[in-house]
């Protein structure tokens, strides 16, 4: 469904049934909940049955209710405040062992961002990283700690790589101004998606340089102002963002450049082994 689930409801509620226009009414107030409920409990909630929820969603245009919860899950996505995102949290992880909850959430994340890889785009993304005269890299609040780290490896290993510092939106424009044909920007977002990172890409793009968004999903907005995406999912049932899957995505984009460029990556590291020696960078064992 192309349109925002709860405008949906709102403009077609007065078609419902009662029982349906109660658990329209309960999403609508609810959502941010609603969201990670199951069928069963959103029923209870509502003070109805699982079947008449599953025949809500059916109702509704979806071809059952995990269609429909996903895309609850997407159109709520930008909506979590830090609060909502708390409660969610405590209740997902009232019971049981708390590390191991959170670490099975990661583990969950990487292994459904590697089924849905699509492996064409991604090499068509190393291969517009090697080819590219200039490449910016961009990455707001949270996601700044992936941007940095990719900056870091690929300064590296590529010339002219800019990680663009995103304190002030002048700052950013600033810093892309001469982004053109031949550049690549790469974006960085998940939810709560920054319009900062946005309009970053839109402005580079417009200006003939190629966008690579990295983000959770095809609907998110650097995704829908990108020439290609790399999908990588992030737990939003959760106040703290979890990157461990973006930050995987990144990392094996990071290799495989490294390995496309292997004689000047081990050249590269060579010169920079003696430079760390020489001026003692790092703590060397005894």
């Amino acid at each position: 469904m192309a349109k925002d689930l709860l405008e949906y409801l709102a403009e077609n509620r007065q078609g419902l049934s009662k029982g349906h226009k109660a658990i329209a009414d309960y999403i609508t107030r609810h959502y941010d909940k609603a969201a990670f409920m199951t069928a069963v409990k959103l029923g209870a909630a509502v003070g109805t049955s699982e079947s008449t929820v599953v025949r809500f969603a059916y109702e509704i245009g979806y071809d059952g209710y995990p269609q429909l919860q996903k895309a609850l899950q997407e159109v709520v996505r930008n909506k979590l405040t830090y609060m909502q995102r708390i409660a969610i949290t405590d209740e997902n992880t009232a019971s049981g062992d708390l590390p191991e909850k959170v670490m099975n959430r990661d583990a969950d994340n990487i292994k459904s961002t590697l089924s849905a890889l699509d492996k064409k785009t991604f090499e068509e993304c190393v291969e517009s990283i090697l080819s590219a005269r200039n490449i910016y890299i961009i990455g707001v609040r949270s996601s700044s700690a992936l941007a940095s780290f990719l900056a870091f490896y690929f300064n590296l290993m590529i010339p002219n790589v800019h990680l663009v510092s995103s304190n002030t939106a002048s700052e950013v424009f600033e810093q892309i101004l001469r982004a053109e044909t031949g550049d690549v920007i790469v974006g960085i977002s998940f939810p709560r998606y920054s319009k900062r990172t946005v309009k970053a890409m839109q402005y580079a793009r417009s200006q003939g340089a190629k966008a690579i968004a990295i983000t959770d999903t095809e609907t998110s907005p650097i995704a829908e102002n990108a020439d290609l995406t790399l999908l990588a999912r992030s737990n939003m049932a959760a106040f703290v963002d979890s990157l461990t899957a973006p930050m995987s995505i990144i990392n094996a984009l990071i290799v495989a450049v490294g390995m496309r460029k292997k004689n000047e990556v081990t050249a590269s590291f060579e010169r920079l082994e003696k430079i760390w020696d020489e001026y003692e960078v790092y703590e060397k064992n005894k």
